[in-house]
């Protein structure tokens, strides 16, 4: 018999009330799913999966025995969000990546945020990803952050907190289109029942944004997407890109650097390259002047770049932003650089490389998440309700060994959704990755990448450590 988990959870439950009441956004997909019941929900989900292995929609995975090229498993229940809601997120992100693109440039420049003793000079300088190659350079429109993907969680009481900055190279995009396509192929009449707001001009205003960044004011620049190739991780999502954009999927032996230009040697010619929106961390983007080792990066990319003759985004050197140490700041950023109050919440953080800070975490770390802060996608990061006595232990004498390099946050029980498990729904956690597009203008892509944990139970939602995704609806 099918059923839809109407059980009272612990969590904020995105569908049902604490009463047991079907929220009123989630009304119109509650009655179709009882009326398409279970075996058929089951069959168009095997339809959708079998689909995405024809399109080759797939993600390569490096974790331990999970290694090779495999589908993200796609959830068929949407995750529904009321467009109040979303009035509230997109108003707070617009803050956020606002606030962070000012910090990247103060960064780089007078150094204000330092001097008056908000952040630590140590903590930047120390950074990974602080680039001492961007200092007193200027970026086309003073925009680092071209796209970003802000992490967004909901704790018990329903209350939206952001999670995580990804400002360098965030993934996920591509997969809320094509989650998208696949709903609407496969469900219709339910999809165009609950009148969800589109997101069909998401790439373009990516491309717009890319165009915006163009040096010298140029029309119709010449815009390339940078991939490391056909073995990195998200290789489907460059060829998607790319093909959506209809610009160039370039790797770093198609272009060459003369004269302080790039040019992109194509089967239409010799052509100049204005703006290059990269897919390859900083480290290998010039072996001339980072990486020697690199060979997917360009020689004498930087010095075009240092000439103001081409834009790269995002930025080199946005990393020094999204470090999870720096994700502190970020309430302080928005009170310092737009004097407003932030919109959108950090989780209480604590840095293990405080005594104080750290000796409370190690005091109870099987309550605690505790993170590698140069670290993402799930790595380096340890879940203390979720972990035995020998893990703990493990990931104890790492921290005291570098404890400058974590941070800790208590855990947060995700929401939850209702998600196809069987023939059944149930309820599994969830987060949420929408995308945030900065040139001329920030807009936000309505809704995002809903990852969702697919073992009951699991706070685990990353793709890289098994997660699955839905497609958002903003109604």
């Amino acid at each position: 018999m099918f059923t839809i988990d109407h059980s009272k959870t612990d969590c904020y439950n995105e569908m049902f009330s604490p009463d047991g009441q079907i929220r009123s956004h989630y009304q119109n997909l509650y009655r179709r799913l009882k009326t398409i019941g279970g075996s058929e929900l089951l069959e168009r989900s095997v339809k959708i999966q079998q689909q995405m292995i024809r399109q080759g929609i797939t993600f390569q995975l490096y974790s331990g025995n999970q290694t090779g090229e495999r589908t993200i498993p796609f959830d068929i229940i949407p995750r529904i969000i009321s467009g109040k809601d979303w009035e509230m997120i997109e108003t707070g992100l617009k803050q956020r990546v606002s606030a962070l693109n000012h910090f990247l440039y103060d960064v780089y420049h007078d150094q204000h945020f330092i001097k008056d003793g908000l952040i630590s000079r140590r903590r930047i300088i120390n950074n990974p990803y602080f680039l001492p190659e961007m200092v007193n350079l200027n970026v086309p429109k003073n925009v680092y952050i071209a796209l970003s993907g802000i992490d967004i969680i909901r704790d018990e009481k329903g209350n939206y907190y952001c999670l995580e900055d990804n400002l360098r190279t965030p993934s996920g995009l591509s997969y809320v289109f094509k989650n998208r396509y696949l709903m609407m192929h496969y469900f219709p009449d339910l999809f165009f029942s609950s009148h969800v707001r589109n997101i069909e001009h998401g790439t373009q205003d990516l491309l717009t944004a890319l165009h915006d960044l163009a040096p010298h004011h140029k029309n119709n620049p010449v815009v390339v997407l940078l991939t490391p190739g056909r073995y990195n991780s998200a290789y489907f999502e460059h060829v998607f890109l790319a093909q959506q954009m209809g610009i160039d999927l370039v790797e770093g032996s198609d272009l060459r650097v003369e004269d302080q230009k790039v040019f992109l040697n194509s089967i239409e010619g010799k052509k100049q390259v204005d703006v290059i929106y990269r897919r390859l961390d900083d480290n290998f983007l010039d072996p001339l002047a980072f990486n020697p080792n690199s060979v997917v990066g360009v020689a004498g990319l930087m010095n075009a770049y240092r000439a103001g003759n081409v834009a790269i985004a995002n930025a080199p050197g946005t990393g020094v932003a999204d470090d999870k140490a720096v994700y502190t700041k970020v309430p302080d950023m928005i009170r310092y650089f737009l004097n407003e109050e932030p919109i959108l919440k950090n989780i209480p953080t604590y840095q293990l490389g405080k005594k104080e800070d750290r000796e409370f975490v190690l005091s109870q770390m099987e309550k605690m998440v505790i993170k590698r802060t140069a670290l993402s996608g799930g790595y380096g990061m340890l879940i203390g309700p979720q972990a035995d006595k020998k893990t703990i232990e493990v990931f104890r004498n790492q921290v005291l060994e570098h404890p400058g390099r974590y941070i800790a946050q208590p855990t947060i029980s995700l929401s939850s959704s209702p998600t196809l498990a069987g023939g059944n729904i149930e309820n599994r956690h969830i987060d949420l990755r929408p995308f945030i597009i900065q040139g001329k203008q920030i807009s936000v892509i309505p809704g995002g990448l809903t990852r969702v944990a697919l073992n009951k139970g699991s706070l685990v939602v990353n793709s890289s450590q098994g997660g699955g995704s839905k497609d958002t609806w903003i109604v």
